[in-house]
């Protein structure tokens, strides 16, 4: 297994990983964004090749198994102060920023997601990891994370790694068909 820094060119694969670790909301968004007549895949890419902005490939990592890339991470520093939510944000996003809200400074893992076939080889861990060194070479010293209820996976994972559950919030599900009732915060220190 390999990690590296993501490319512009790894858009594809981004995509697919930020629309995985949050349920096909990314994908509800920029449907929504582009219209019945847009490309909703096609605006996702273009936002993760910028060079700029939370979702940019310069935030992210990939791991590799065998040359192909298994699974992502995608993180970057959270406010220090955060403002209040803009009136004008659509109600489905409100309780995720409600939660960052709370975890000021840290260091906030958006996207760690593994292809299904690369599952079960630690690359969920790896990334974890380099989470990690990434944020404590930031000058962070918390990681933070939001995840939903039912990524029963993903939580005994955190859980394991030593990440403590800070709060939750319910899902706001509107038009966006979802099985998740929660999201759930979770923090870590991370060690000088």
């Amino acid at each position: 297994m390999t990690i590296r820094k993501a490319k512009a060119s790894d858009a594809a694969d981004l995509v697919r990983f930020i629309n995985m670790a949050a349920d096909d909301l990314p994908l509800h968004f920029w449907r929504k964004s582009v219209g019945p007549e847009g490309d909703a895949w096609a605006f996702g890419q273009e936002r993760a090749a910028r060079e700029a902005g939370n979702f940019s490939f310069n935030n992210a990592w990939l791991a590799e198994v065998d040359g192909k890339v298994g699974a992502c991470l995608l993180g970057y520093a959270a406010e220090e102060e955060p403002g209040p939510i803009d009136p004008d944000t659509p109600a489905i996003f409100v309780p995720l920023l409600e939660l960052e809200a709370l975890a000021p400074g840290s260091w906030y893992l958006n996207v760690l997601a593994t292809y299904e076939a690369a599952r079960g080889k630690g690359l969920g861990s790896a990334l974890l990891q380099k989470a990690e060194e990434v944020a404590g070479e930031a000058g962070h010293k918390i990681i933070s994370l939001i995840a939903a209820d039912t990524h029963q996976d993903a939580l005994r994972l955190y859980r394991a790694k030593g990440y403590t559950e800070i709060a939750r919030r319910a899902v706001v599900k509107g038009d966006w068909r979802v099985e998740a009732n929660e999201w759930i915060l979770f923090t870590k220190p991370i060690a000088a």
